[in-house]
């Protein structure tokens, strides 16, 4: 129990801003291993979310709490997928080849790509959860429903997806210094099934129609990620695994807002 507190720790210190405790020891090693709780690290970031707007949407309007709901998990995360999702723009966008893709990636400047790219993620991702805040934070039930369930669910299952790749890809850099070098392992047969429930747990909160919408868009999204990383860079990076896990978000809470639509195509015919 103390080496897999150890594990969550080390993925907890290096996936958010939050603080872990002292007694925690760090290594490459651990991090690899760490991996397997990167959806668990999701539920943390999803119950900030979700409780930062109920409690937002007490004395503001809609919008303006989901605005202020995702700035406190970009703040909790330290922005760190965000950033992975621009600058994979800007070298998947820019780069006419694997090394200039990849040389573009490690630019700490953000381009035209990353900037027009980030941007349109987040106007998409603020655009769909204020859609799904209108549609109430609780059923009659008293079980998540609207935003709420979208954010417990979307941020552990597209962490799920970033993982995922992690798995099933190489890594596509040649050297060692980049910080995510370390995850990029496959992981054990035993943290490979704690990611898969950490990842797809959430989804008890949804109506059957729901789940299925939600975890059909985010893997499908998820596998043409794994098509683009292969085919021009023959792996993942870091930021390709960042900017998975925010195509995987926004494609569930796509799901979620295509799925009464859905039913009721299906219900007609």
């Amino acid at each position: 129990m103390r080496r897999q507190a150890e594990l969550f720790f080390t993925a907890l210190g290096f996936f958010t801003r939050l603080p872990v405790p002292a007694w925690v020891p760090w290594s490459p090693e651990r991090l690899r291993h760490a991996v397997r709780y990167l959806a668990l690290i999701g539920w943390i970031v999803g119950l900030a979310g979700a409780a930062g707007y109920l409690a937002l949407s007490w004395l503001l309007p809609p919008a303006l709490a989901v605005v202020l709901s995702m700035a406190l998990t970009i703040r909790l995360t330290g922005a760190l997928h965000e950033d992975g999702f621009a600058d994979a723009c800007d070298g998947l966008g820019g780069g006419w080849d694997k090394a200039q893709a990849l040389a573009i990636m490690k630019d700490s400047h953000i381009g035209s790509y990353g900037a027009i790219g980030i941007v349109l993620m987040l106007l998409a991702k603020t655009a769909a959860l204020v859609e799904l805040a209108a549609v109430g934070s609780f059923d009659a039930q008293g079980m998540p429903a609207g935003i709420v369930a979208a954010l417990l669910v979307a941020h552990p299952l597209s962490r799920l997806a970033a993982t995922s790749l992690v798995h099933l890809l190489p890594y596509a850099r040649d050297d060692d210094s980049s910080k995510s070098r370390p995850l990029a392992q496959r992981l054990t047969p035993a943290g490979l099934a704690i990611a898969c429930l950490c990842g797809l747990l959430p989804l008890a909160l949804l109506t059957p129609a729901e789940a299925v919408a939600a975890l059909a868009a985010t893997a499908l999204v998820t596998a043409w990620c794994a098509r683009l990383c292969l085919r021009r860079l023959g792996g993942h990076t870091g930021d390709l695994l960042g900017a998975t896990q925010q195509l995987a978000e926004l494609a569930c809470y796509a799901g979620l807002l295509a799925a009464p639509r859905l039913t009721a195509l299906f219900a007609a015919t």
